[in-house]
C-alpha cells in the first residue's frame, strides 16, 4: 500500500496544436474565455472551440468539463475543455480545482497534455497545483472489487503520463513537489478507506514502519506492554474493549542539528463504535474514517521525508480501536495519562481525545517549539463548518496564523475558532484532573480546552477535521470516500518553517 503506480509529469515545448497525447487538457475561463492554447487549437480544427461550447451550455465556470473527439484533425486524439472561472480570479487554487476536476475525467486515458501550468501569476505555483491535482484527481480505491472501475484497466488508473506545455525556471522541481504533495495525500485516502477488518491499530503501525525504512525515518513502535510501563492509560483504556491491542507510532525525521522539532500527531482511532456508550448503526458506517487524523500524519512524514526540508521533525501517533468488549472502560471511569494527568470518562466515544491526551504529553516531553494534533474529534466541528472546512484551535496565534495560511495554500481550509478559556469549566471534574466531555455546546472548543491540558507551555493548535477528512457523499471535486485532509496542510506548514529558517528556536513571534 502507498505504492501504486501515479502519472509521469514531463515539461514540453509542443504547440497544443502539434502535441500528440490520447486527451489534450485545455482551459477557459467564466463566459467561454479561451484559456491558453485554445486559439492555436481553434485555428488547426478549423473550428470554432468556443461556438461549441456554448452549443453544449459550458460557460467556463470553475469546474465545468466536457471532452470532444478530434476526429483526426489533431495529433491529440480527444480534447478535454475544463473551466475556470473568472479569469482575474484564476490562480493556482482555481488550476487545482480544475485539474481534480480534470484528473477525474482523465483516467480513460494513457496520455494527457494540458496548458493549465499557463495560468496564473505564479508559474511555479500553478505547476505544483496542477500536478497535485490531476494526481488526486485520478485517485481510485478499487481493491476490494472483483472488476476495477475504469473497466478494461487493471490499475486504478490508465494515466500514465502527463506532457505539461509550459517552460520555465523551477518547474521541473514544482511538478515534482506538486506530485509528492498528492501522492502523501492519496496514500492517506488508501489507509483510511481500508476497511477496519483489515487496518486494526498494527496495520497502521506496520505501514508507518515500512514507510520509515523505505524513506530513512526513524521508527518506533510501542506495543502494548511498553505502552503499559510508559503510563499511556488513555491509548489502553481507549483499546481496552477490543481484541486488537493498541500501539504508538514514533516516527523522527532529522535534517536541521540540534533544532528544535516540530511535533505533530493525529487521532487513530482504527474504528470507533462508540466503546459502552455505543453509537447507533448509521453512525458507524464510516468509523473506519476515525484514523483520518493519523493517515494524514503519518503520510505527511512521508513527504517530509522526500522532500527533505531543513528543519526536525518528530510524530507520536497513537491508535487504539474502540470497542465495547467485557474489558471495556466504563463511563465514571477515570484514567492516568502520561506524564500523571487524570481524566474522568464521562462518555466512551469521546475517545479520541483520550489516545490524543497521552501522545501531546509524550510530545511535550520532547521540548518541542510547537506541536499540532489532527483529529476528527468532533461532531461539532461539522455542525459549525460543514464538510469543507476543519476547526482550527490554538495557543498560539502565530502558529494558527501559519496553519491557516498553509491550508488556503493546498486548498484544505480551515477556520479559526476560539480557545475560550472561560469553558475550562465545562470540563472540571469533581473526582479527576479533567473530565472527557463538557456538554452539548461549544463541542469543538471543549474538546480543544481538554487537549491543551496535556501540552505545556508549548505553543500548540488542534485541527479538527471531522468534516474534512472524509466525504459520504461526492462533492465538485471529491468522491464518495476519504480526501487525505489535512496532510497537505502540515506538509506546506512544515516546508514553509524549513524556508523561513525558524528550526533553530520556539516561534512565539
Amino acid at each position: 500500500m502507498g505504492g501504486e503506480a501515479v502519472p509521469t509529469f514531463e515539461l514540453s515545448s509542443v504547440s497544443p496544436a502539434e502535441v500528440a497525447a490520447d486527451l489534450l487538457i485545455l482551459p477557459v475561463f467564466q463566459d467561454r474565455a479561451p484559456g491558453p492554447g485554445v486559439a492555436e487549437v481553434q485555428q488547426r480544427l478549423g473550428a470554432d472551440l468556443v461556438a461549441t461550447l456554448a452549443e453544449h451550455r459550458v460557460t467556463g465556470k470553475l469546474g465545468d468539463v466536457i471532452v470532444m473527439p478530434t476526429l483526426g484533425r489533431l495529433k491529440s486524439k480527444n480534447i478535454m475543455v475544463v473551466g475556470l472561472g473568472p479569469k482575474a480570479g484564476a490562480d493556482a487554487g482555481a488550476v487545482r480545482r480544475a485539474a481534480m476536476k480534470a484528473g477525474r475525467a482523465a483516467t480513460k486515458f494513457a496520455s494527457v497534455a494540458t496548458t493549465l501550468a499557463q495560468v496564473g501569476s505564479d508559474a511555479e505555483e500553478s505547476a505544483h497545483a496542477l500536478a497535485e491535482g490531476l494526481t488526486l484527481g485520478a485517485y481510485r480505491f478499487d481493491r476490494y472489487k472483483e472488476r476495477p472501475i475504469d473497466e478494461g484497466s487493471k490499475d486504478k488508473s490508465r494515466l500514465k503520463r502527463v506532457l505539461v506545455l509550459a517552460s520555465g525556471p523551477g518547474l521541473k522541481s514544482s511538478l515534482r513537489r506538486g506530485q509528492v504533495y498528492a501522492d502523501a495525500g492519496n496514500w492517506a485516502r488508501d489507509l483510511v478507506n481500508t476497511p477496519a477488518l483489515d487496518a486494526p491499530p498494527s496495520f497502521l503501525a506496520g505501514e508507518a514502519e515500512k514507510m520509515a525504512q523505505a524513506n530513512g525515518l526513524r521508527c518506533k513502535i510501542w506495543t502494548k506492554a511498553e505502552l503499559k510501563r510508559g503510563g499511556f492509560g488513555g491509548i489502553l483504556g481507549v483499546g481496552s474493549g477490543s481484541a486488537n491491542d493498541p500501539r504508538l507510532i514514533e516516527l523522527s525525521y532529522s535534517a536541521d542539528g540540534s533544532g528544535q522539532p516540530i511535533a505533530i500527531t493525529g487521532k487513530g482511532v482504527t474504528f470507533d463504535s462508540g466503546g459502552l456508550s455505543l453509537k447507533d448503526a448509521t453512525q458507524m458506517e464510516w468509523m473506519k474514517a476515525d484514523m483520518g487524523g493519523a493517515a494524514a500524519t503519518i503520510a505527511a512524514m512521508r513527504a517530509i521525508a522526500q522532500l527533505k526540508p531543513k528543519v526536525n521533525v518528530i510524530a507520536a501517533i497513537p491508535s487504539s480501536e474502540n470497542m465495547p468488549g467485557g474489558a471495556a472502560i466504563r463511563p465514571g471511569d477515570v484514567l492516568r495519562h502520561r506524564g500523571g494527568k487524570t481524566s474522568e470518562v464521562l462518555n466512551t466515544d469521546a475517545e479520541g481525545r483520550l489516545i490524543l491526551a497521552d501522545a501531546l504529553a509524550y510530545l511535550s516531553e520532547k521540548k518541542p517549539r510547537v506541536i499540532i494534533d489532527s483529529a476528527t474529534l468532533t461532531g461539532a466541528a461539522m455542525v459549525a463548518l460543514g464538510t469543507d472546512v476543519y476547526a482550527i484551535i490554538g495557543s498560539d496565534q502565530s502558529l494558527v496564523d501559519d496553519l491557516l495560511e498553509a491550508g488556503r495554500a493546498e486548498g484544505e481550509p480551515g477556520w479559526q475558532l476560539p480557545l475560550w478559556t472561560d469553558y475550562r469549566r465545562n470540563i472540571e471534574s469533581t473526582v479527576a484532573d479533567v473530565k472527557n466531555t463538557g456538554g452539548r455546546w461549544g463541542g469543538a472548543i471543549n474538546a480543544g480546552l481538554f487537549l491543551k491540558e496535556f501540552v505545556g507551555d508549548t505553543p500548540w493548535a488542534h485541527l479538527d477535521v471531522a468534516g474534512t477528512a472524509f466525504q459520504e457523499t461526492p462533492t465538485d471535486v471529491w468522491p464518495k470516500g476519504a480526501t487525505g485532509s489535512p496532510a497537505r496542510t502540515l506538509i506546506r506548514y512544515v516546508e514553509t518553517q524549513a524556508a523561513r529558517g525558524r528550526g533553530k528556536g520556539r516561534n512565539r513571534s
